[in-house]
């Protein structure tokens, strides 16, 4: 078996694909499929591109039903989930809200005119669209503009993942940006290999290291995507009930899940609900979970242990340096209770 690496343009980041396959194999061909996967996620889900598929819902009229891709329907199916499950913490409908604050498609000539919307109640995507699965097709109640920027790239990572098991691949792991997803292991049995950043604002360091097998894995921060205004740093993630940026003590989640789009729903999610809140219902439904936080200048982390995946898959986390050594940060098995 051969290691090899790919990688390429996508979502204004790079997809990479490392993956074990015979000698000889057409990487050509492999890498042709990898950027076909993730263009056509990006042509159906991308708020940047007006052709897009989800520019298209966002300027249809209410009250209509509009067919949309496979995929879409998807992504979309999940986003209405994982919004009722995190309670309205997770929500599409804030496409207006991230444009408002300055991180939308819409240009600005500097970061000061970002003002906070009107102070109207916000409603939740779960309460404004029908979606019709069978016949993959949706309908806004009223007008709204839709963002998936919170799972796009995790249902990417999934499509790459999907594209090498296609070909018979069963040694690889994937990824866009921070979001990742692992198969099986690499030759000598060791499995992948993922950093975790600290988070810290304006560099990029490694905290420690995920060893993952058969999982995906998605960090949501506050600390790569952020604007600042009169010396206050505000977080790109946008908490819905509150119309504004995230203002919390969590500085990032990381989530692992056996989808990368679920994984990058549900960090986004937990971020949104904070210490407590989203402490408490990534314990409730038993997922596995690090929540990164703030404390001043130190930093505190704790690990929520889940055993659904006990059976699938191998998860550790190894500190980078002793200084990162604390006790919420350590070696942990699904099934276990570390940090609680």
């Amino acid at each position: 078996m051969q290691r090899f690496s790919l990688n390429g343009k996508t979502m204004g980041t790079r997809y990479t694909a490392l993956f074990y396959a015979p000698c000889g194999s057409d990487t050509a061909a492999i890498d042709a499929s990898l950027f076909s996967a993730v263009d056509r996620v990006d042509r159906q889900m991308s708020s940047w591109n007006p052709a897009s598929d989800l520019c298209r819902i966002n300027a249809a009229p209410c009250n209509t039903w509009i067919d949309v891709p496979e995929e879409l329907a998807q992504v979309l199916d999940a986003c209405l989930k994982v919004g009722q499950q995190s309670k309205g913490a997770f929500d599409i409908a804030v496409g207006d809200l991230v444009d408002a604050w300055g991180f939308g498609p819409s240009p600005r000539a500097s970061v000061t005119q970002v003002a906070a919307p009107s102070g109207r109640a916000h409603t939740p995507a779960t309460a404004m669209l029908d979606m019709d699965r069978s016949t993959r097709r949706i309908r806004k109640h009223a007008p709204v503009t839709l963002d998936l920027s919170g799972i796009a790239k995790g249902y990417g990572v999934d499509r790459l993942a999907r594209c090498l098991d296609d070909r018979g691949i069963d040694a690889y792991l994937v990824g866009i940006d921070g979001e990742m997803r692992a198969r099986g292991s690499k030759p000598d049995g060791t499995p992948w290999a993922v950093a975790i950043e600290k988070p810290t604002f304006g560099k990029r360091e490694v905290a420690g290291v995920m060893e993952l097998r058969d999982m995906a894995i998605a960090t949501s921060g506050d600390y790569r995507r952020w604007i600042e205004i009169d010396g206050r740093r505000y977080s790109h993630t946008i908490d819905p009930a509150r119309r504004q940026p995230v203002s919390n003590r969590v500085a990032a989640v990381t989530v692992l899940a056996p989808t990368c789009m679920l994984a990058d729903a549900w960090a986004t999610a937990l971020m949104v609900l904070g210490e407590g809140e989203g402490i408490a219902l990534a314990r409730e439904r038993i997922m596995d979970a690090l929540f990164v936080l703030r404390d001043g200048d130190r930093i505190q982390e704790v690990l929520v242990g889940g055993d659904q995946l006990a059976s699938r898959a191998c998860v550790s986390v190894r500190a980078a340096s002793p200084a990162l050594s604390r006790p919420g940060l350590h070696s942990v098995r699904p099934g276990s209770r570390a940090g609680k």
